[in-house]
């Protein structure tokens, strides 16, 4: 989804006679606002848990509805009513990569900064937003954790966005090539 997002881009800048990362500067303060409503989802439908907590935000789910969540992932007997109290990742997603980067990005374009530091911005908090929910989200079950008993497949993912948005807010800001 992601490639073909930036092909998108990449043609519309080149029919409308804009630099790329004019177009992406553009966008990228938007994204968040359907991110926040792609995490509501995930909650709606209680996809993507977290870890079994026990802070008092915690949330039980009914295992007849999500009966993949309790005997799959959270390996509870067939007959199980509740599952433990689970980590709300969803909801956390929505604030972080949701509602805090959309005022974060919104107040960084409004002050104008360089080309490519919207986007390396984008690149660098929603990598690092994904990078700190996963320590309490649950791994994908096919994939489980990479190593170490904490690094995921998304913390994995999340390391390139992190790399490129310091990257690209670095150029931004030493002028170099492809910035003008």
């Amino acid at each position: 989804g992601l490639i073909g997002v930036l092909i998108a881009m990449f043609l519309f800048a080149r029919k409308t006679g804009k630099r790329f990362f004019e177009v992406t500067d553009f966008i990228a303060p938007i994204i968040p606002v359907g991110l926040f409503t792609g995490r509501i989802g995930h909650f709606i439908n209680g996809e993507l848990w977290g870890d079994p907590t026990d802070l008092p935000w915690g949330m039980q789910v009914r295992c007849q509805e999500f009966y993949y969540l309790c005997v799959s992932k959270l390996q509870l007997p067939a007959s199980s009513v509740l599952s433990p109290a689970l980590h709300p990742s969803q909801l956390y997603e929505a604030l972080l990569e949701g509602v805090l980067l959309f005022v974060l990005l919104w107040l960084l374009a409004n002050r104008r900064p360089p080309l490519m530091v919207v986007s390396g911005a984008f690149l660098l908090l929603y990598g690092f937003f994904r990078f700190l929910v996963e320590l309490v989200r649950m791994p994908d079950a096919h994939i489980g954790y990479l190593w170490a008993d904490w690094l995921t497949m998304g913390q994995l993912l999340s390391f390139p966005m992190i790399f490129i948005g310091v990257l690209l807010m670095g150029l931004a800001y030493t002028g170099k090539p492809g910035n003008n």
